[in-house]
């Protein structure tokens, strides 16, 4: 056995929010944090510099205050009390109200990188080894357990690996369950001139959903702008000076903020979606490495936390003793399967039913003003985007 070799029951690729939320969980629920190595290509300053924004539902809010994250997220963090769910050019809108669910919020809006700097606290505080920036060059299982090859030259084993880096759909190698939306999310910052405090915009339009994300900053109240367009308009909308991007995006919304004042960077990255529940007697896929779906309704990374929860919880009772490992992983993959189908199958429905121009558009419509006005329907979908599929 080589000198470099290193050792570890539970090896987790990706110290994203997901790997870290499982790593934490973990050694929350008695793993030795020594038994945990993480593994990330990035510093850990990089990663927490990160500003992309994301969204945390109330039943992730949840998580991150079992591991003693929450506190370090929350005072950046800006919570969502209503949503407003709307079609452009149609009458009919939906609200959803965290008041008719008696929780604080019905999510929050944070970034990305204070997420991560949380729950990297969490992981120090148990002792979970981490390696950074180190990748993982190639990774496969003997009798032993998953062998995962570093790019500095040395080898990790563990019992089981854990798959929690899944990159961006546009990089992905084909899963089994697989969509290619035609649709690329420009990603930015946004200012309004009459904006709604804590109330988040989903506004389904021909191309795709834009969203409106309420996230205070420095300057007052503002947006994390999501705005799902057809590829070769979202490198128009990139090329765009700041008050021509400004002015399409208005049209493209309303005026139910006013109008749109400022816009910080852009970005924009290909949407698809990409699953595949399979798994292996020592390796598994949890989070974006799993199931990379559509941002629609902000769900990706809610799922996978959940995906975290249910495995730490699976893995910390089997990890002693090769039956309990391959059980575990087993029984990962029959719990997760209900809320991970219902989450692909709601999102990918959202995201193709919509962003068309078909006759039964205004049927759509109509349909958010039902939903609007018959409350467990109301309530299933909100509980369904809190808590997933129970």
């Amino acid at each position: 056995m080589a000198e470099q070799d290193l050792h570890a029951d539970v090896a987790i690729c990706g110290a994203g929010p997901v790997g870290l939320a499982l790593a934490a969980l973990m050694a929350h629920r008695g793993v030795a944090g020594e038994r945990i190595v993480l593994i990330d290509a990035k510093a850990l300053g990089q990663a927490i510099s990160d500003p992309r924004s994301i969204a945390l539902s109330w039943g992730s809010r949840m998580l991150l205050v079992d591991v003693g994250a929450w506190a370090n997220v929350q005072p950046h963090a800006t919570p969502i009390h209503e949503i407003h769910v709307s079609r452009r050019g149609h009458l009919g809108r939906s609200m959803l109200d965290r008041a008719e669910h008696r929780v604080d919020a019905l999510g929050y809006v944070a970034r990305y990188g204070d997420v991560v700097d949380a729950l990297s606290r969490a992981c120090a505080r148990a002792g979970v080894r981490v390696l950074r920036p180190v990748r993982v060059a190639a990774l496969h299982e003997d009798r032993g357990g998953g062998v995962l090859d570093l790019d500095d030259g040395r080898t990790l084993r563990a019992k089981v690996a854990v798959q929690a880096e899944g990159g961006v759909f546009g990089e992905q190698a084909e899963k089994t369950q697989r969509r290619d939306y035609v649709q690329t999310a420009v990603i930015a910052r946004v200012s309004t001139s009459a904006p709604i405090a804590h109330r988040a915009f989903e506004r389904f339009t021909d191309e795709g959903p834009l969203a409106l994300l309420p996230q205070d900053g420095p300057d007052g109240h503002q947006y994390a702008l999501v705005w799902c367009v057809r590829p070769e308009r979202a490198q128009q909308l990139l090329d765009l000076g700041e008050d021509d991007f400004l002015r399409q995006l208005g049209d493209a919304f309303g005026e139910r903020l006013g109008t749109f004042t400022r816009v910080a960077a852009r970005a924009a990255f290909p949407l698809g979606l990409n699953a595949d529940p399979r798994f292996s007697a020592r390796t598994v896929a949890i989070g974006n490495a799993a199931q990379t779906l559509h941002p629609v309704a902000g769900q990706g990374l809610n799922l996978g936390l959940r995906d975290a929860a249910v495995l730490a919880r699976l893995l910390a009772r089997g990890i002693d003793g090769d039956h309990g490992i391959a059980h575990a992983l087993a029984r990962f993959a029959e719990e997760r399967a209900r809320d991970r189908g219902a989450i692909i199958h709601t999102t990918d429905a959202m995201a193709r039913v919509f962003a068309n121009t078909g006759p039964l558009q205004p049927v759509f419509g109509l349909a958010l003003a039902a939903l609007d006005t018959v409350k467990p329907a109301r309530m299933l979908l909100a509980d369904l985007m809190m808590f997933g599929r129970r």
